[in-house]
């Protein structure tokens, strides 16, 4: 899950050391000392229909009130508690009130499955749980009687009768909660190697695992990513990626944090091409699929639009691409440079003030960027810095800087991190961000983390001879979607297998927006479906039958009903032939060949991602 950019510039010096800050606690209180009136947080007040700014002391009076509160439930240095809501700055508030307490944040994903959600606070022992509204207590009531350890549930957007009707007697509204004014709270000095956060990511069970991260972990990452990315007061990011997310909470929250920018909060992801108008960040930082979405729409208006414009529009790409191979000093100038100026104008400007006509640069993370949509906005004039970590690195691991960026690699490695290749060019990563371990999963942590610090990606790399990596491959089977969600594919295949209309499955999506499986029936599925659809049983014929793909996906959603939210299952392809030794499908031990097998079918998997568009409302979880 990364990003980054440029190195150190002289305006850095608002930056915050990690020896002053200490801990993440200690780095918001530094931050308010700095500087007490500039803006920390913009968000949109639906009830007043206004954007409304929130100072640095601002936050500090509410994260006080938070803490007296938190401070009243009789909680302990350690105890964990957890988050369900949008980014806000009443995120911010709760975290920061938290960890000034000493507890420990666990941050879930608000468009989560419930039983995901309810997993996931059990295993962590929450104690309390901060909820969004009514919707999200409505999607977590049917389960709430299964979370024994937990004794208090605060719902933001409620009222006290909204919360009454419920009939739990741990349920209370955030506005009875607060006390209007802060009591006096005992100071907590919290150490910086102990636990902050656990952050829960997939595991190759299909269930997650915690990722425990210190208030170290988070700070010295944060830290080497403003080493690499130019981050002023005057900067303002607009974000959107979840705060569960890890690269969102560290390059999208604590980096700026370190350096004193604002954040300005989008109102949903539908809303984000307004939002960027209105807000005009400076910086942005995304996984990739937000850049797809833009591109698609980019070649879809130009598809509708006249001749003369394609032209133009390549024109512009392959003159700014040429001209930014010369700024980075890769290439020598070339007279098209001269024709630049008009381009701009008629052609980059233009969709450059689409975005709000501020950004300087782009931070993208979470899975690979496709090179063609990357040349795309570096030769419009926007750099895009892909990076590349994961949840257990804190997550950045290396970064491409302003100054030496090469789209194809994702950098070299940040300030404090170590890399080398180990067995099979498994890319091996150590330094102060690596995570503590997994949450009471001693088993797990040991198979990823040696006892000399070195965390095993799981991915194979090059590293060329300037330190710059490039990630060749993965080790492990695990789908990277370009929402930057990891899915371990064999799992949820050996668990839609179990349906016995299922002879071979295979799951794909990796870089894609959403998951879907190339699914060959037995002979009693083909039966049954031929049956459903009132047709008559001919594989050839019902592969082509929509209604088909509708009961098998179905079918497919109750066997993968335990997985977390993201791992849904949205296109399905009906393969009439089944796979074989003999067709070199498969391996001499009946294991499917996934590179053979992807190879085979492209064209049709290209077709289940243009024909229909999952629901954008679902870019980040399903």
């Amino acid at each position: 899950m990364n990003h980054t950019t440029a190195a150190i510039p002289s305006c850095n010096v608002d930056m915050i050391s990690i020896e002053t800050a200490r801990t993440l606690d200690g780095l918001f209180r530094e931050r308010v000392r700095c500087s007490p009136w500039a803006i920390a947080y913009r968000d949109y007040d639906v009830s007043q229909e206004i954007w409304q700014d929130y100072t640095w002391e601002e936050m500090a009076a509410a994260v006080r009130l938070w803490q007296t509160s938190l401070s009243r439930e009789n909680l302990s240095p350690g105890d964990r508690v957890a988050i369900m809501v949008r980014n806000c700055p009443q995120w911010v508030m709760f975290e920061q009130a938290a960890l000034g307490l000493g507890l420990v944040v666990v941050p879930l994903y608000i468009e989560d499955r419930a039983e995901n959600a309810v997993w996931c606070l059990d295993n962590a022992g929450a104690s309390l749980l901060l909820l969004e509204n009514m919707v999200r207590w409505d999607a977590l009531s049917g389960v709430a009687e299964q979370l024994q350890q937990l004794k208090r549930i605060v719902i933001m957007n409620a009222t006290s009768e909204d919360v009454r009707q419920t009939g739990d007697q741990r349920a209370i509204a955030l506005q009875d909660w607060l006390p209007e004014e802060p009591g006096d709270i005992p100071a907590i000095e919290n150490q910086p190697h102990s636990l902050a956060t656990i952050i829960y990511t997939s595991g190759t069970t299909g269930r997650p695992k915690g990722v425990m991260l210190s208030h170290h972990n988070i700070l010295s990452n944060a830290h080497g990513c403003a080493q690499v990315v130019t981050v002023t007061p005057d900067d303002i990011l607009l974000s959107f990626l979840p705060l569960s997310h890890t690269f969102e909470r560290t390059a999208g929250y604590y980096t700026p944090m370190l350096c004193g920018a604002a954040i300005a909060y989008a109102r949903s992801v539908r809303q984000l091409q307004e939002d960027l108008l209105i807000i005009r960040p400076t910086i942005l930082i995304s996984v990739p699929r937000v850049y797809e979405k833009i591109y698609v729409g980019i070649q879809e208006k130009l598809a509708a639009g006249p001749a003369i414009a394609r032209m133009l529009f390549k024109l512009a790409v392959e003159v700014g691409y040429s001209r930014f191979e010369y700024q980075q000093k890769r290439t020598g100038w070339r007279i098209s440079h001269l024709l630049w100026p008009l381009l701009d104008r008629l052609v980059a400007r233009k969709i450059m003030e689409k975005l709000g006509g501020r950004l300087w640069q782009v931070m993208s993370g979470g899975a690979a960027l496709s090179p063609e949509v990357s040349r795309v906005f570096i030769g419009l004039g926007l750099p895009v810095l892909q990076g590349y970590g994961l949840t257990e690195t804190s997550p950045v691991v290396c970064a491409n800087r302003l100054d030496d960026n090469v789209p194809a690699s994702v950098g070299k490695p940040v300030p404090g991190v170590e890399v080398k290749l180990g067995e099979q060019n498994a890319l091996l990563i150590r330094g102060p961000n690596i995570m503590l371990g997994y949450w009471d999963n001693p088993e797990a942590t040991r198979a990823i983390l040696s006892v000399d610090g070195w965390l095993d990606s799981g991915d194979t790399a090059q590293i060329d001879e300037q330190g710059r990596i490039t990630i060749t491959g993965r080790l492990k089977d695990i789908i990277v979607t370009s929402t930057g969600e990891k899915i371990p594919p064999t799992d949820m295949e050996a668990a839609i297998l179990h349906d016995p209309i299922f002879e071979q499955v295979m799951v794909v999506g990796e870089g894609r927006s959403y998951l879907s499986a190339l699914v060959v029936l037995s002979k009693y599925g083909w039966e049954a479906v031929a049956t459903h659809c009132n047709a008559k049983n001919d594989p050839r014929a019902l592969i082509c039958d929509e209604y088909a793909e509708e009961i098998i996906l179905e079918k497919i959603a109750r066997q993968i009903s335990e997985f977390p939210g993201y791992a849904k299952i949205h296109r399905a392809l009906l393969i009439a032939e089944p796979w074989t030794i003999d067709n070199e499908m498969l391996t001499p031990t009946l294991k499917l060949k996934r590179k053979k097998i992807y190879e085979h079918y492209q064209t049709e998997i290209d077709k289940l991602y243009v024909s229909r568009q999952a629901n954008p409302n679902n870019l980040f979880r399903s």
